[in-house]
This record gives structure tokens, sequence and C-alpha cells, in this order.
């Protein structure tokens, strides 16, 4: 799920943190990788950053599981369900838009 996040007085790793989320690294693309386990290492949300002129861009999914052969990215994703949307409306409620 892809949603825009208005730029603010904070950084984006302020945001990022705020809303519980770990910093990973930036992707070779220049997005911010980040993750929120639900437990241990999976399932987990997992989000991309990519920084605007004037806003975030937010690229938000469920990995359900590891990806299964090395080397691969398949992770048995979920990009648009109701948690989903849920923790996008999290995410927004706690930066306030």
């Amino acid at each position: 799920m892809k949603f825009n996040v208005p730029k603010s007085q904070y950084n984006l790793i302020s945001i990022v943190r705020g809303v519980g989320y770990r910093p990973l690294g930036y992707t070779q693309g220049g997005e911010l990788n980040c993750v929120r386990p639900l437990g241990a290492d999976y399932p987990r949300f997992h989000l991309y950053i990519r920084e605007g002129s004037e806003s975030f861009m937010f690229n938000l999914h469920l990995d359900q599981k590891r990806p299964s052969y090395q080397g691969s990215t398949a992770h048995s994703g979920d990009y648009n369900s109701d948690i989903i949307k849920s923790e996008a409306s999290r995410i927004r409620g706690i930066i306030g838009i």
C-alpha cells in the first residue's frame, strides 16, 4: 500500500523510529528500507520510503515469511489487506495526518 506523508519539522529517521520501525539502510534506488517485526523475525511489516520535494512516499507491505531461496526476494508479501490498511492508519495517526 502506498501513501504520502507531508514533510514536517522532523527528519525521516525520527519519523521512522517514532512509528516503531527499525531502519535497515538505503536501497540502491535511494529508498529507506525499514521493518517492524510482529514477533521474532517474521511476519514483519516492511516499509520503503522515498523522499520527494514536499512529501515522503511510503510503500508498505507485510512479509509473511523469509524468502524461500537464497538470492530470491519472494516472501509471500501482503500488499493491500485489512491489516495493511490498519497499519497505514496507525502510522498516519502517530504522525498526525
